[in-house]
């Protein structure tokens, strides 16, 4: 098995200088500095190469152009001072290279802004021209070998720095394909071949930049918008093509050149260059453009599968491949995203054996000649002829490329990139090859970091929201909750239905603002809350403005909406409050709806001092009340009335006896550009009403006396027989006394008979709850009481009461 490198590593110094010879023989090329770079990414095996040259100040080394991925990812920075401790200014002073590991690097003063990870540097002085020094990073184990070396200092030699662009003198007439742009201000002046590319008279022309971007092809102006915005942008040369619109026909090439010249800051004052039309230079868009085009592509690029489209896209045409394919690594298995062409039979027979649906995946063990290659970490091309396993012989029988994608020290998959006829590999294609695969490894794993927190933010949210609604006595509820589809972030929609004492039910439904984790974790927090209070027995306005202070206390950015409503299902009543959340929607029992007029407050989490009015609801048995969040009524292109009303609509046209198809056909006209929540519930009413009497307990010596009269009396007018009342009384009698005896303030009894069950209820003023004991002695005189309702009760509890508590006891009756 042959490979590129296997057998032919001591020639590659003698190919990188004939590569560089071809190069360098046109000394004029503008393409000349990067293209010699370039070379070093193709024969070192360099992640990064940036060349330095002396400023006019003479006080600071300053950056002219670079290759391969960011420099910012390994920390290189834009000026060094000459006579600073850098390993450039070292190299500069002294004449000699400076080889750094990352032992080295660890003592380096840089080493606080290069990656946490095993990297090497390379610092060699460029002699010739004005000087200066080649930086080159490599992250391969070992660092750079002896062939590396000599490579490198190949590319130092062969790199002749241009002489410094002169800044236009104010006043002084352009060449007529020049142009000098003001970073500062925006203006450009333009020669008049310019215009004509444009095309634009010189009357017709305002001297602004804008004028002239705004007749670029909408899909090119982000590469044009890197080069004029001057924040974003490193001293040093530019090229780039580009299309503008024409009059009639398509659109039409251009590229531009040219040089940011510092300002007396050492920032970028001034860009002066040309701009010639590409169509009689090339044919086809240069190298250069294809990976600013791939990297503004993938810069979008949200998913793995997304990436991987960007890739195939950018790479099979330019290269006219005849089949590409992009792969995750997955433990011991490539796991492939995307196949062009995407029909099986076009794949070798083991990839179609192990086909499993959209996606296949194949053993990386099955071909090791591509496992050698992801072990090593860098681009590999095998010719036509090479003999390989059939796995990858098939793939590329003129020509396989395999583009290891790795970022971070970790490889997150492989590019494979298949010729049918034989291809010749140049020295331009090596370095698009190496260029793609720097800027596909490092897509790959923001992707995979992006899926992945999206996944954690998609299971927080499914945790905090609840797993199934509960049951209720006279009603049934229905809940969805679906994410949106125009983004990857999880929002903090919520709903809630908390069962309370008395056959209340709060129905709770809100929204965060924006999508996040932060957002998803706020909502858990605002959903707890508001369970919290209303357990406590506050009113609806109550509960809703101690959510807004929480809030308030909590010092986030975010707001919130929601609306609350209390139900109370034995009398067909409900409270509503709303804080800035659309109103409920309801359904009558004869078909017809309402959209709740009900007066609101401002969103949570805004004012200190808000007021949240109530409002109240009368409902009929077989009542629906809808509650949803704005995604389901509103979005760019619908207001929230016009939302509001349709949905009105088609609730009044659903069959309420099914309220899961009700649900299911509401989400079906959701527009799924945000999230959305919605909770149905249909009133029915209550088909036993309990029977209910209370008594405000006198502190008099006759009270646990008197509590049992009351008691006695209430539970025979009810039929209760002696057998069970005499199980009751001792309850009451225990329940009254220690109210008595252990708080103070006023002491309520209350009884509550719902066909054969009783329950007993007493309300003090005291948060502090009883506590059984654990054990009694002989002589003990008290403590038994507790120990007594639980032995009588069939369950029992105590719940906080607005700042009091009530402990309640639960009897059956036979």
């Amino acid at each position: 098995m042959v490979s590129e490198g296997a057998g032919e590593r001591g020639a590659r110094p003698r190919r990188a200088g004939i590569a560089l010879k071809t190069i360098t023989a046109d000394p004029a090329s503008p393409e000349r500095v990067r293209r010699t770079l370039e070379q070093a990414l193709v024969f070192a095996g360099a992640a990064l190469v940036a060349v330095y040259t002396p400023g006019e100040d003479g006080e600071l080394l300053r950056l002219v152009e670079s290759a391969g991925v960011p420099r910012t990812l390994y920390g290189l920075r834009e000026s060094y001072p000459l006579d600073g401790r850098s390993p450039a200014a070292d190299a500069h002073r002294t004449g000699r290279p400076v080889w750094l590991g990352p032992a080295e690097l660890a003592d380096c003063a840089e080493s606080r802004r290069m990656p946490a990870r095993d990297v090497h540097l390379a610092a060699l002085p460029v002699r010739g021209g004005a000087g200066g020094c080649l930086l080159a990073v490599g992250e391969r184990p070992g660092g750079f070998d002896a062939d590396d070396r000599s490579c490198l200092e190949l590319v130092a030699a062969a790199v002749a720095l241009p002489a410094p662009a002169a800044a236009p003198v104010e006043g002084e007439e352009l060449r007529a394909n020049a142009f000098s742009l003001a970073m500062d201000t925006g203006r450009v002046e333009v020669g008049d071949e310019i215009l004509d590319l444009f095309p634009l008279s010189r009357a017709e022309f305002d001297g602004r930049v804008e004028t002239l971007l705004g007749l670029a092809v909408p899909e090119d102006l982000p590469s044009l918008m890197s080069v004029v915005e001057a924040d974003h942008m490193s001293i040093g040369e530019r090229e780039l093509e580009f299309r503008v619109l024409q009059p009639t026909g398509p659109p039409k090439w251009l590229r531009l050149r040219g040089r940011l010249l510092p300002g007396r800051d050492g920032r970028p004052a001034r860009l002066v260059g040309t701009v010639a039309d590409a169509s009689t230079l090339r044919d086809e868009v240069t190298d250069v453009a294809r990976v600013q085009r791939l990297a503004a592509a993938l810069a979008t690029a949200g998913t793995v599968r997304d990436v991987s489209q960007a890739v195939v896209a950018s790479l099979r045409r330019p290269l006219r491949a005849d089949r590409i394919a992009l792969a995750e690594l997955e433990n011991e298995r490539l796991v492939v995203t995307v196949l062009d062409p995407p029909e099986p039979e076009s794949w070798p027979e083991l990839w179609q054996q192990e086909w499993r649906s959209e996606w296949p995946d194949a053993p990386v063990r099955a071909m090791p000649t591509l496992a050698a290659a992801l072990r090593e970490g860098r681009a590999r091309i095998w010719p036509a002829g090479t003999a390989l396993e059939p796995a990858l012989a098939e793939v590329g029988p003129g020509g396989l490329a395999v583009l290891p994608l790795s970022a971070g020290g970790r490889m997150a998959g492989a590019c494979l990139i298949g010729w049918d006829e034989p291809h010749e590999f140049g020295p331009d294609e090596r370095a698009l090859l190496t260029a793609s695969a720097a800027l596909a490894g490092q897509a790959l794993m923001r992707a995979h970091a992006f899926d992945a927190e999206h996944e954690l933010v998609g299971m927080l949210q499914r945790q905090l929201l609840p797993r199934r609604l509960p049951r209720l006595a006279g009603a049934v509820a229905v809940a969805r909750y679906l994410p949106a589809t125009a983004g990857l972030d999880v929002g903090g929609d919520w709903y809630d239905v908390i069962p309370l004492p008395d056959h209340h039910v709060a129905l709770v439904i809100g929204d965060v603002q924006g999508h996040s984790a932060a957002a998803a974790t706020l909502m858990g927090q605002m959903r707890t809350a508001l369970r919290a209070y209303a357990a406590e027995g506050h009113p609806p306005d109550v509960v809703v403005s101690h959510a807004n202070r929480l809030l308030l206390e909590l010092e986030t950015d975010l707001f919130v909406t929601c609306c609350f409503v209390d139900l109370d299902m034995e009398e067909g009543t409900a409270w509503c409050v709303r804080a800035g959340h659309p109103p409920p929607v309801l359904r009558r029992p004869d078909g017809s709806t309402d959209i709740a007029e009900t007066d609101g407050g401002p969103p949570l989490g805004v004012l200190a001092r808000a007021e949240f009015p109530m409002t109240p609801l009368r409902l009929a048995p077989g009542t629906v009340i809808a509650l949803t969040t704005d995604g389901l009524v509103e979005s760019a292109d619908l207001d929230i009335d016009t939302g509001l009303d349709r949905l009105a609509r088609a609730l009044s046209a659903a069959d309420p006896a099914h309220l899961g198809l009700v649900a299911d056909n509401l989400l079906g006209h959701a527009h799924r550009s945000d999230d959305v929540a919605l909770l149905l519930i249909r009133y029915d009413g209550m088909a036993v009403k309990p029977l209910r009497e209370g008594w405000t307990v006198w502190r008099v010596p006759e009270a646990a006396r008197q509590a049992r009269r009351f008691t006695r009396r209430t539970l025979r007018a009810w039929g209760v027989t002696d057998p069970a009342m005499d199980a009751a009384l001792l309850v009451v009698s225990e329940l009254v006394t220690n109210a008595l005896v252990h708080t103070d303030g006023p002491v309520r009894l209350d009884l509550t008979l719902i066909g054969r069950r009783l329950r007993v209820a007493v309300t003090d003023a005291s948060p502090r709850s009883p506590v059984k004991p654990t054990a009694l002695g002989w002589e003990a005189t008290g403590g038994r009481g507790i120990l007594l309702v639980e032995a009588m009760s069939d369950t029992w509890g105590t719940v906080p009461v607005s700042g009091g508590k009530q402990v309640w006891s639960e009897l059956p009756l036979e």
